[in-house]
Protein backbone atom coordinates (compact mmCIF):
# COMPACT_ATOMS: atom_id res chain seq x y z
CA UNK A 1 0.00 0.00 0.00
CA UNK A 2 1.72 3.19 -1.18
CA UNK A 3 0.76 6.87 -1.05
CA UNK A 4 1.92 10.03 -2.76
CA UNK A 5 3.36 12.71 -0.47
CA UNK A 6 4.94 15.83 -1.97
CA UNK A 7 5.47 14.01 -5.26
CA UNK A 8 7.24 11.16 -3.42
CA UNK A 9 5.82 7.64 -3.44
CA UNK A 10 5.90 6.14 0.04
CA UNK A 11 5.02 2.76 1.51
CA UNK A 12 2.28 3.52 4.05
CA UNK A 13 2.72 2.22 7.60
CA UNK A 14 0.45 4.84 9.20
CA UNK A 15 -3.00 3.77 8.05
CA UNK A 16 -5.83 2.48 10.27
CA UNK A 17 -7.11 0.37 7.37
CA UNK A 18 -6.07 -2.72 9.33
CA UNK A 19 -7.82 -5.35 7.21
CA UNK A 20 -6.96 -3.69 3.91
CA UNK A 21 -10.57 -3.23 2.87
CA UNK A 22 -10.43 0.44 1.85
CA UNK A 23 -9.03 -0.34 -1.59
CA UNK A 24 -10.48 -3.83 -2.01
CA UNK A 25 -12.23 -4.12 -5.40
CA UNK A 26 -15.25 -5.89 -3.87
CA UNK A 27 -15.85 -3.04 -1.40
CA UNK A 28 -15.30 -0.38 -4.07
CA UNK A 29 -17.82 -2.17 -6.28
CA UNK A 30 -20.34 -2.31 -3.44
CA UNK A 31 -20.15 1.46 -2.97
CA UNK A 32 -20.49 2.00 -6.72
CA UNK A 33 -23.52 -0.28 -6.71
CA UNK A 34 -24.97 1.71 -3.81
CA UNK A 35 -24.48 4.95 -5.69
CA UNK A 36 -26.28 3.54 -8.72
CA UNK A 37 -29.20 2.32 -6.60
CA UNK A 38 -29.60 5.08 -4.02
CA UNK A 39 -27.82 8.20 -5.32
CA UNK A 40 -25.04 10.20 -3.76
CA UNK A 41 -26.57 11.58 -0.54
CA UNK A 42 -29.27 10.87 2.01
CA UNK A 43 -30.89 14.28 1.66
CA UNK A 44 -31.88 14.84 5.29
CA UNK A 45 -31.41 13.83 8.90
CA UNK A 46 -32.52 10.30 9.93
CA UNK A 47 -35.73 11.55 11.55
CA UNK A 48 -36.84 13.53 8.50
CA UNK A 49 -36.29 11.64 5.22
CA UNK A 50 -32.65 10.60 5.52
CA UNK A 51 -33.24 7.05 6.76
CA UNK A 52 -33.36 4.48 3.93
CA UNK A 53 -33.55 0.72 3.60
CA UNK A 54 -29.73 0.25 3.50
CA UNK A 55 -29.50 2.02 6.88
CA UNK A 56 -32.11 -0.33 8.34
CA UNK A 57 -30.36 -3.39 6.94
CA UNK A 58 -26.96 -2.30 8.26
CA UNK A 59 -28.35 -1.56 11.72
CA UNK A 60 -29.98 -5.00 11.89
CA UNK A 61 -26.83 -6.66 10.57
CA UNK A 62 -24.62 -4.98 13.18
CA UNK A 63 -27.03 -5.69 16.03
CA UNK A 64 -27.24 -9.39 15.17
CA UNK A 65 -23.48 -9.76 14.65
CA UNK A 66 -22.47 -7.95 17.84
CA UNK A 67 -25.33 -9.19 20.01
CA UNK A 68 -27.42 -6.12 20.80
CA UNK A 69 -31.05 -5.10 20.44
CA UNK A 70 -30.33 -2.07 18.32
CA UNK A 71 -27.64 -0.15 16.45
CA UNK A 72 -27.77 3.58 15.68
CA UNK A 73 -25.65 4.98 12.84
CA UNK A 74 -23.53 8.14 12.99
CA UNK A 75 -21.31 9.90 10.48
CA UNK A 76 -18.19 9.71 12.69
CA UNK A 77 -16.88 8.04 15.81
CA UNK A 78 -16.21 11.46 17.31
CA UNK A 79 -19.86 12.39 16.83
CA UNK A 80 -21.13 9.06 18.19
CA UNK A 81 -19.09 9.38 21.39
CA UNK A 82 -20.15 12.96 21.99
CA UNK A 83 -23.79 12.21 21.20
CA UNK A 84 -23.78 9.35 23.68
CA UNK A 85 -22.23 11.17 26.63
CA UNK A 86 -24.10 14.44 26.11
CA UNK A 87 -27.43 12.61 25.92
CA UNK A 88 -26.94 10.22 28.83
CA UNK A 89 -25.23 12.37 31.46
CA UNK A 90 -27.00 14.76 33.80
CA UNK A 91 -26.05 16.87 36.78
CA UNK A 92 -25.38 14.63 39.76
CA UNK A 93 -24.12 11.74 37.62
CA UNK A 94 -20.54 10.48 37.78
CA UNK A 95 -18.45 9.73 34.72
CA UNK A 96 -15.28 7.64 35.12
CA UNK A 97 -12.90 7.43 32.18
CA UNK A 98 -9.60 5.73 31.48
CA UNK A 99 -6.89 8.38 31.58
CA UNK A 100 -5.90 7.62 27.96
CA UNK A 101 -9.38 7.66 26.43
CA UNK A 102 -9.83 9.35 23.07
CA UNK A 103 -10.21 13.13 22.89
CA UNK A 104 -13.86 12.81 21.81
CA UNK A 105 -14.70 11.05 25.07
CA UNK A 106 -12.64 13.28 27.34
CA UNK A 107 -13.94 16.48 25.75
CA UNK A 108 -17.55 15.29 26.01
CA UNK A 109 -17.00 14.46 29.67
CA UNK A 110 -15.52 17.87 30.39
CA UNK A 111 -18.42 19.63 28.69
CA UNK A 112 -21.15 17.47 30.21
CA UNK A 113 -22.97 18.39 33.44
CA UNK A 114 -21.68 15.21 35.14
CA UNK A 115 -18.75 15.01 37.54
CA UNK A 116 -15.86 13.40 35.66
CA UNK A 117 -12.97 11.48 37.18
CA UNK A 118 -10.19 9.68 35.29
CA UNK A 119 -8.74 6.40 36.53
CA UNK A 120 -5.17 5.25 35.91
CA UNK A 121 -4.69 3.67 32.50
CA UNK A 122 -5.87 0.05 32.36
CA UNK A 123 -6.05 -0.07 36.16
CA UNK A 124 -9.24 -1.68 37.54
CA UNK A 125 -8.01 -1.11 41.12
CA UNK A 126 -7.79 2.64 40.46
CA UNK A 127 -11.32 2.55 39.05
CA UNK A 128 -12.57 0.63 42.08
CA UNK A 129 -11.03 3.15 44.48
CA UNK A 130 -12.69 6.06 42.68
CA UNK A 131 -16.05 4.33 42.70
CA UNK A 132 -15.79 3.57 46.42
CA UNK A 133 -15.65 7.31 47.16
CA UNK A 134 -18.87 8.07 45.29
CA UNK A 135 -22.41 7.99 46.70
CA UNK A 136 -24.13 4.64 46.13
CA UNK A 137 -27.29 6.42 45.02
CA UNK A 138 -25.65 8.43 42.22
CA UNK A 139 -25.69 7.04 38.65
CA UNK A 140 -22.22 6.09 37.43
CA UNK A 141 -20.99 5.62 33.88
CA UNK A 142 -17.61 3.96 33.22
CA UNK A 143 -16.04 4.47 29.78
CA UNK A 144 -12.96 2.82 28.36
CA UNK A 145 -11.58 1.93 24.96
CA UNK A 146 -11.13 -1.70 23.95
CA UNK A 147 -7.84 -1.04 22.11
CA UNK A 148 -5.94 2.18 22.78
CA UNK A 149 -4.94 3.80 19.53
CA UNK A 150 -1.55 5.22 20.49
CA UNK A 151 -0.24 2.24 22.48
CA UNK A 152 -2.01 -0.66 20.75
CA UNK A 153 -2.69 -2.26 24.14
CA UNK A 154 -5.90 -3.93 25.27
CA UNK A 155 -8.07 -2.78 28.13
CA UNK A 156 -8.48 -5.40 30.92
CA UNK A 157 -12.17 -5.52 30.07
CA UNK A 158 -12.99 -8.57 32.15
CA UNK A 159 -11.72 -6.96 35.36
CA UNK A 160 -13.29 -3.60 34.53
CA UNK A 161 -16.64 -5.27 33.85
CA UNK A 162 -16.42 -7.02 37.24
CA UNK A 163 -15.76 -3.71 39.00
CA UNK A 164 -18.73 -2.15 37.21
CA UNK A 165 -21.00 -5.03 38.16
CA UNK A 166 -19.97 -4.84 41.82
CA UNK A 167 -20.57 -1.09 41.96
CA UNK A 168 -23.77 -1.03 39.90
CA UNK A 169 -22.12 1.13 37.21
CA UNK A 170 -22.98 1.17 33.52
CA UNK A 171 -20.09 0.23 31.21
CA UNK A 172 -19.42 1.77 27.79
CA UNK A 173 -16.65 0.44 25.54
CA UNK A 174 -15.38 2.34 22.52
CA UNK A 175 -14.00 -0.42 20.28
CA UNK A 176 -12.92 1.72 17.34
CA UNK A 177 -9.59 -0.11 16.96
CA UNK A 178 -10.73 -3.58 18.05
CA UNK A 179 -13.88 -4.32 16.07
CA UNK A 180 -12.96 -6.30 12.97
CA UNK A 181 -9.48 -7.14 14.26
CA UNK A 182 -10.09 -9.13 17.45
CA UNK A 183 -12.60 -11.71 18.64
CA UNK A 184 -14.55 -14.49 16.96
CA UNK A 185 -15.44 -13.45 13.39
CA UNK A 186 -13.94 -10.03 14.18
CA UNK A 187 -16.50 -9.14 16.85
CA UNK A 188 -13.87 -7.12 18.68
CA UNK A 189 -12.27 -6.54 22.06
CA UNK A 190 -15.34 -7.36 24.15
CA UNK A 191 -15.82 -10.73 22.47
CA UNK A 192 -12.08 -11.34 22.88
CA UNK A 193 -12.42 -10.62 26.61
CA UNK A 194 -15.67 -12.56 27.00
CA UNK A 195 -17.81 -9.63 28.15
CA UNK A 196 -20.78 -7.64 26.89
CA UNK A 197 -20.80 -3.96 27.94
CA UNK A 198 -24.05 -2.09 28.38
CA UNK A 199 -23.17 0.07 25.37
CA UNK A 200 -20.67 -0.58 22.59
CA UNK A 201 -19.35 2.00 20.12
CA UNK A 202 -17.80 0.78 16.86
CA UNK A 203 -16.38 2.92 14.08
CA UNK A 204 -16.09 2.27 10.37
CA UNK A 205 -12.93 4.25 9.57
CA UNK A 206 -10.54 1.52 10.70
CA UNK A 207 -11.06 -2.19 10.00
CA UNK A 208 -14.23 -1.53 7.95
CA UNK A 209 -12.22 0.57 5.48
CA UNK A 210 -14.88 3.27 5.23
CA UNK A 211 -16.25 6.00 7.51
CA UNK A 212 -18.88 6.48 10.20
CA UNK A 213 -19.82 4.77 13.46
CA UNK A 214 -22.55 2.94 15.32
CA UNK A 215 -23.75 2.79 18.91
CA UNK A 216 -24.89 -0.72 19.94
CA UNK A 217 -27.28 -0.81 22.89
CA UNK A 218 -30.61 -1.97 24.31
CA UNK A 219 -33.87 -0.98 22.68
CA UNK A 220 -34.63 1.33 25.60
CA UNK A 221 -31.32 3.21 25.30
CA UNK A 222 -31.69 3.40 21.52
CA UNK A 223 -35.12 4.98 21.82
CA UNK A 224 -33.77 7.46 24.34
CA UNK A 225 -30.88 8.44 22.06
CA UNK A 226 -33.22 8.88 19.08
CA UNK A 227 -35.16 11.42 21.15
CA UNK A 228 -32.30 13.23 22.90
CA UNK A 229 -28.97 12.70 21.06
CA UNK A 230 -28.60 15.96 19.19
CA UNK A 231 -25.81 14.70 16.92
CA UNK A 232 -28.23 12.05 15.68
CA UNK A 233 -31.29 14.28 15.45
CA UNK A 234 -29.73 17.26 13.69
CA UNK A 235 -27.03 15.73 11.45
CA UNK A 236 -27.64 14.66 7.88
CA UNK A 237 -27.73 10.86 7.74
CA UNK A 238 -24.83 9.02 6.14
CA UNK A 239 -25.46 8.38 2.44
CA UNK A 240 -27.44 5.17 1.85
CA UNK A 241 -24.79 4.16 -0.69
CA UNK A 242 -22.26 4.22 2.13
CA UNK A 243 -24.52 2.10 4.34
CA UNK A 244 -24.82 -0.36 1.46
CA UNK A 245 -21.03 -0.56 1.19
CA UNK A 246 -20.69 -0.94 4.96
CA UNK A 247 -22.95 -3.98 4.85
CA UNK A 248 -20.53 -5.52 2.36
CA UNK A 249 -17.60 -4.65 4.64
CA UNK A 250 -19.41 -6.25 7.56
CA UNK A 251 -19.78 -9.47 5.55
CA UNK A 252 -16.13 -9.42 4.48
CA UNK A 253 -14.92 -8.94 8.06
CA UNK A 254 -16.89 -11.95 9.26
CA UNK A 255 -16.13 -14.24 6.33
CA UNK A 256 -12.47 -13.43 5.58
CA UNK A 257 -10.67 -14.53 8.71
CA UNK A 258 -7.43 -14.82 6.72
CA UNK A 259 -7.04 -11.07 7.05
CA UNK A 260 -6.79 -11.29 10.84
CA UNK A 261 -4.48 -14.30 10.57
CA UNK A 262 -2.20 -12.40 8.23
CA UNK A 263 -2.00 -9.44 10.62
CA UNK A 264 -0.75 -11.77 13.34
CA UNK A 265 1.82 -13.28 10.98
CA UNK A 266 3.06 -9.85 9.83
CA UNK A 267 3.40 -8.69 13.44
CA UNK A 268 5.52 -11.74 14.24
CA UNK A 269 7.59 -11.14 11.11
CA UNK A 270 8.30 -7.53 12.10
CA UNK A 271 9.25 -8.45 15.66
CA UNK A 272 11.53 -11.20 14.40
CA UNK A 273 13.54 -8.86 12.16
CA UNK A 274 14.06 -5.95 14.54
CA UNK A 275 17.30 -5.56 16.47
CA UNK A 276 17.02 -6.63 20.10
CA UNK A 277 17.66 -3.10 21.36
CA UNK A 278 14.90 -1.44 19.28
CA UNK A 279 12.18 -0.27 21.67
CA UNK A 280 9.10 -1.38 19.82
CA UNK A 281 6.25 -2.32 22.16
CA UNK A 282 4.93 -5.85 21.67
CA UNK A 283 1.14 -5.68 21.20
CA UNK A 284 -1.61 -8.14 20.19
CA UNK A 285 -2.93 -5.58 17.68
CA UNK A 286 -1.73 -4.09 14.36
CA UNK A 287 -0.59 -0.96 16.26
CA UNK A 288 3.13 -1.22 17.04
CA UNK A 289 4.50 1.83 18.92
CA UNK A 290 8.19 2.54 18.49
CA UNK A 291 9.12 4.53 21.60
CA UNK A 292 11.69 7.26 20.95
CA UNK A 293 11.16 9.73 23.83
CA UNK A 294 11.55 13.31 22.67
CA UNK A 295 9.46 15.06 20.04
CA UNK A 296 12.60 16.14 18.20
CA UNK A 297 13.85 12.58 17.93
CA UNK A 298 10.45 11.35 16.76
CA UNK A 299 10.33 13.92 13.94
CA UNK A 300 13.92 13.15 12.95
CA UNK A 301 13.21 9.42 12.96
CA UNK A 302 10.11 9.84 10.79
CA UNK A 303 12.03 12.04 8.34
CA UNK A 304 14.78 9.45 7.97
CA UNK A 305 12.25 6.71 7.33
CA UNK A 306 10.57 8.93 4.75
CA UNK A 307 13.90 9.32 2.98
CA UNK A 308 13.94 5.53 2.74
CA UNK A 309 10.47 5.50 1.17
CA UNK A 310 8.45 4.69 4.30
CA UNK A 311 5.61 6.72 5.80
CA UNK A 312 5.47 6.27 9.57
CA UNK A 313 3.86 9.09 11.56
CA UNK A 314 5.60 10.76 14.50
CA UNK A 315 3.18 11.09 17.42
CA UNK A 316 4.05 13.82 19.91
CA UNK A 317 2.57 15.55 22.96
CA UNK A 318 -0.16 16.52 23.67
CA UNK A 319 -1.51 13.47 21.81
CA UNK A 320 0.76 11.35 24.02
CA UNK A 321 2.34 12.19 27.42
CA UNK A 322 5.48 14.32 27.68
CA UNK A 323 8.68 12.44 26.82
CA UNK A 324 6.61 9.59 25.35
CA UNK A 325 6.82 10.55 21.67
CA UNK A 326 6.75 7.58 19.39
CA UNK A 327 6.55 6.35 15.83
CA UNK A 328 3.11 4.77 15.44
CA UNK A 329 3.69 1.83 13.12
CA UNK A 330 0.49 0.22 11.85
CA UNK A 331 0.26 -2.97 9.84
CA UNK A 332 -2.46 -3.92 7.38
CA UNK A 333 -3.51 -7.17 5.80
CA UNK A 334 -2.40 -5.96 2.36
CA UNK A 335 1.21 -5.46 3.43
CA UNK A 336 3.55 -8.16 2.15
CA UNK A 337 6.45 -9.82 3.94
CA UNK A 338 9.16 -8.17 1.77
CA UNK A 339 7.68 -4.79 2.78
CA UNK A 340 7.90 -5.80 6.44
CA UNK A 341 11.55 -6.76 5.95
CA UNK A 342 12.17 -3.35 4.38
CA UNK A 343 10.52 -1.60 7.33
CA UNK A 344 12.46 -3.59 9.91
CA UNK A 345 15.77 -2.97 8.17
CA UNK A 346 15.09 0.78 7.93
CA UNK A 347 14.07 0.99 11.60
CA UNK A 348 17.23 -0.88 12.64
CA UNK A 349 19.42 1.47 10.61
CA UNK A 350 17.79 4.67 11.84
CA UNK A 351 17.64 3.46 15.45
CA UNK A 352 21.41 2.99 15.51
CA UNK A 353 22.02 6.30 13.72
CA UNK A 354 20.01 8.12 16.38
Amino acid sequence: MSVQLREQSLLNFSSNDYLGLAQDPALVAAWQEGLSRYGAGSGASPLVTGFHSPHQYLQSQLAEWLGYDQALLFSSGFGANQALLFALLQKGDYLLQDKLNHASLVEAGMLSPATMRRFAHNDPASLSRLLSRMPDSSPKLVVTEGVFSMDGDLSPLGDIASVCQQSGSMLVVDDAHGCGVLGESGRGSCDHAGIKPDILVVTFGKAFGLQGAAILCSQYVAEYLVQFARHFIYSTAMPPAQAHALSKACDMIQQQGWRREKLVALGECLAGHLSADVEMVATPTPIKPLMVGSSERAVSFADKLRQRGLWVSAIRPPTVPANAARLRVTLTAIHQEPEIYMLAQAINEVWHEE
